[in-house]
């Protein structure tokens, strides 16, 4: 096709790498001929970085090089330039001490990235849990016309006829061993029909719930979040997204015109209705930082409480993604939100038309999937927010996938120092535990573990279990797989590694919870609290050099999203200074 650079209204930001014929232009232009690409791609039509979170160490992305091909293709077709940039792919899976650590670090790389390399907008290919929330991040930093695609979730899968939702039942398998209700050689057969296809959790896990984020955001085009990984739309959707950024660049459309403070409102309700993961609370919060809006945990509190779960997929409910494509995904979702009046209906997305625009006139196919507002999983969904002298700054619960009879109760404190001294104990049937007392965690914060790990959901002692008890009450600084499910009280702030109250609860104390009242409290005095705090020493290990010493010594509360301190705001896509 013949491209006319007179068809864009302004200079792209790339022509300060290629346009001309000095030496530095040469300089960069003739390299990239070493490709076989010829002249007239360096004629001014946009580039586009496809940012690429492919890894055969992330196995939830392992089809993206294949995926990035259709991007590819779309851009092409729209006269775009596309350039593959393979960036920081942090495995939920593999890493350790665990990926959210890398979160940060993986949305500074791609910042950089974007920010210092000849591209004029991106395509932020993505899957793995901290995969989207990271390359959001560094798109809201640099504030370059992006577009989100994820990879997909993966099929169903079936184990002796039952749905087996990945996550989910690794969790409620391995508590069946443990209560001596499945055996050792029933779990590994049953490990082969967890992942079964290409893609992302089949659950309404982070990687799903983040998929939905990024669409009810509108950082995405309207039915990308549950499209399999497996199914030709998928393709297609990747093919249209291609296309779509090279007019999105043409008219700046750009991250801070998209991600407006309604547009994480309506995000927050739709995690709500979806039965999302509580990491939702920790990603959005940053990725609110780097744009520059003010979200807080109260808005999250605020728009999530009266916000019903109508989405019955496991963890909380019934179904998998696969369902939940067919039913309609979360456009109809959307819809569900925007008739009662609980979307922000003007809001823009990339499509470059408003929200509402998108789904109005979509159609819901299954109502036990996507149930009616009037006939919920659960009444409140939301993530409610907790606070009280164990968490000045806040704690969170997702109450569609905790016991109600546990919503309220008052037990006694069984405490483990670190994640290390649980699982020394957890199984001596000789610890001092039953099911009315309340299980706490701590030293697993940001700073504690370091990096925040999803360790919050423990596992029950095998005494409890052999009860046929399978929940009780939670507590820690932690956080929780988006797959797991239980009355569990997360992201407790401060941590107890920052010298939170959490760090100076004993064993035998008292511990009240009531969710309805949004309360959480150690029950002692305030002046017994003040002199534990003040006696208080920290016990965590401190590292001393490398990326987790800037880590430690960075990271701020979960309540504000666990950003490191010296990346929140956004900076921009200003072009450097050619040194050639």
């Amino acid at each position: 096709m013949t491209f006319s650079p007179a068809k864009w209204p302004r200079r792209l930001r790339s022509q300060e790498w290629y346009e001309g014929n000095s030496r530095d232009t040469i300089y960069h232009r003739g390299w990239m001929k070493n490709q076989g690409h010829p002249h007239d791609l360096f004629d001014g039509r946009p580039i586009i970085g496809i940012m690429n979170t492919w890894s055969d160490l992330t196995p939830c992305n392992g089809h993206l090089r294949e995926l990035a091909e259709k991007v590819k293709a779309g851009i092409w077709e729209a006269g775009g330039f596309p350039v593959e940039v393979p960036v920081f792919s942090a495995s939920e899976n593999t890493f350790r001490p665990t990926a959210m650590m890398y979160r940060n670090l993986a949305a500074l790389a791609t910042e950089e990235q974007m920010r210092g390399q000849p591209i004029d907008g991106a395509v932020l290919l993505v899957g793995c849990d901290k995969t989207t929330p990271s390359l959001l991040m560094a798109a809201a930093s640099t504030d370059l016309p992006s577009i989100v695609v994820t990879g997909g979730p993966m099929l169903n899968g079936y184990f002796r006829g039952e749905r087996v939702g990945s996550g989910t039942h690794l969790w409620k398998f391995s508590e069946a061993v443990k209560a001596g209700e499945m055996t050792q050689e029933e779990f590994l057969e049953a490990e082969n029909s967890m992942s079964r296809s290409t893609g992302t959790c089949n659950t309404m896990g982070t990687a799903s719930t983040m998929a939905s984020m990024a669409e009810a955001l509108g950082m995405a085009l309207s039915g990308n979040a549950a499209i399999p990984a497996v199914d030709s739309r998928r393709r297609v959707m990747a093919q249209l997204s291609g296309r779509r950024i090279v007019q999105m660049v043409k008219d700046d459309l750009k991250p801070s015109d998209v991600m407006t403070k309604d547009a994480f409102e309506n995000a927050i309700r739709t995690n709500g209705a979806i039965g999302g993961s509580t990491n939702a609370v920790i990603h959005l919060l940053a990725i609110a930082g780097r744009v520059g809006v003010d979200l807080t945990l109260d808005d999250w509190d605020r728009c999530g409480r009266d916000v019903a779960t109508i989405v019955n997929l496991m963890p909380s409910g019934e179904y998998l993604m696969e369902e939940f494509f067919y039913a309609g995904g979360l456009p109809v979702v959307l819809k569900r939100l925007g008739e009662a009046g609980q979307l922000h209906k003007d809001a823009l997305t990339v499509a470059g038309s408003t929200i509402w625009d998108e789904v109005q006139d979509v159609r819901n196919w299954n109502e036990d999937v996507i149930r009616p507002v009037d006939k919920p999983l659960t009444d409140q969904g939301g993530i409610a927010v907790l606070r009280g002298n164990l968490a000045p700054d806040g704690a969170v619960l997702k109450p569609s996938a905790a016991s109600q009879h546990l919503l309220k109760h008052r037990g006694r404190a069984v405490v483990f120092e670190d994640i290390d001294d649980y699982k020394a104990r957890i199984n001596d049937d000789a610890l001092d535990i039953d099911e009315t007392c309340v299980m706490v965690l701590k030293n697993c914060g940001p700073k504690g573990y370091p990096g925040m790990a999803e360790v919050g959901n423990m596992g029950l002692p095998p005494k409890v279990l052999k009860k046929g008890i399978t929940d009780m009450v939670r507590i820690s600084d932690a956080r929780m797989s988006g797959t797991a499910y239980g009355t569990v009280i997360l992201h407790t702030s401060p941590e107890a590694a920052a010298g939170g109250p959490l760090a100076v609860v004993r064993s035998g104390d008292m511990i009240e919870v009531d969710v309805e009242a949004r309360r959480i409290h150690l029950d002692i005095s305030e002046a017994d609290l003040s002199t534990r705090l003040e006696a208080w020493t920290p016990n965590h290990e401190q590292r001393e050099s490398g990326y987790e010493w800037l880590h430690q010594t960075h990271v701020m509360g979960a309540d504000t999203g666990a950003d490191l301190d010296f990346l929140k705001g956004c900076r921009g896509s200003p072009v450097g200074k050619d040194s050639h």
